[in-house]
């Protein structure tokens, strides 16, 4: 390819150009961690460490962003052996937060959504967690719809196990999970840097040198021209 001046220009192979295209894909990858986009339900952790903190994850997502809604939760608790579930926290925006007087008092709080009427995270943090907390839990919804002319209130319900042992334990699946991340990672970047080196050798070894005689000629032919034009005014 040729430009406006007659000279020809390095031509760009498709290495170098896919190069280029998975340049943003590694740097999404790079940033995946740190993305909280939008609403996305999450399943909580099943195993708390014996006197230390936990968070209880309840997500309720909302399917239409744009419908007002207002929302209230309620936890309630069965302790392993035990034939009924306790109430033992309910929040709403406009009340704020309740406790049950028991094992929780003192212990559990409010960890989810603040400053809306709409709740769409209902989680609840654990300040020290004891062998009385294992058991199920459930957290219940209750959200009213706003549509025009009426109301729609709907009820939902998440149900978890919690299990309280001495020592952490981490998941095998994670584990590999977050191996192969950065594995893949090193690997795209280990690649995308030698295919980038790789490019722009072939770009300068592509490029045309500087035509030094070319311009030594027409400087030297300019000049001729212009004491030419003295000596006949002269």
């Amino acid at each position: 390819m040729e430009n406006e001046e007659g000279r020809k220009e390095p031509k760009v192979s498709g290495n170098c150009r896919s190069a280029a295209m998975l340049l943003p894909l590694l740097l999404g990858l790079l940033e995946a961690s740190g993305v909280l986009g939008g609403c996305v339900e999450v399943a909580s952790g099943t195993e708390a460490v014996l006197g230390a903190p936990f968070r209880l994850l309840c997500i309720a997502c909302k399917r239409r962003s744009e419908t007002p809604a207002e929302a209230e939760s309620e936890w309630f608790f069965r302790p392993e052996g035990a034939p009924h579930f306790q109430k033992i926290l309910h929040y709403s925006p406009e009340e704020g937060e309740w406790v049950a007087p028991g094992p929780f008092l003192g212990v559990i709080s409010w960890n989810g959504s603040r400053g809306t009427r709409d709740l769409q995270d209902l989680s609840v943090w654990l300040a020290e967690v004891k062998h009385a907390h294992a058991g199920q839990y459930v957290c219940r919804l209750k959200r009213n719809l706003t549509f025009e002319g009426y109301t729609y209130s709907l009820a939902r319900n998440q149900t978890l196990k919690l299990a309280v042992v001495e020592k952490a334990r981490r998941d095998l699946a994670s584990i590999v999970s977050e191996i192969l991340m950065y594995v893949l990672i090193v690997v795209l970047t280990l690649w995308l840097a030698a295919e980038m080196l790789y490019c722009y050798r072939k770009v300068a070894a592509a490029a045309p040198p500087p035509d030094s005689a070319s311009e030594y000629l027409a400087i030297t032919s300019e000049s001729k021209e212009n004491c030419g034009g003295v000596q006949a005014a002269e």
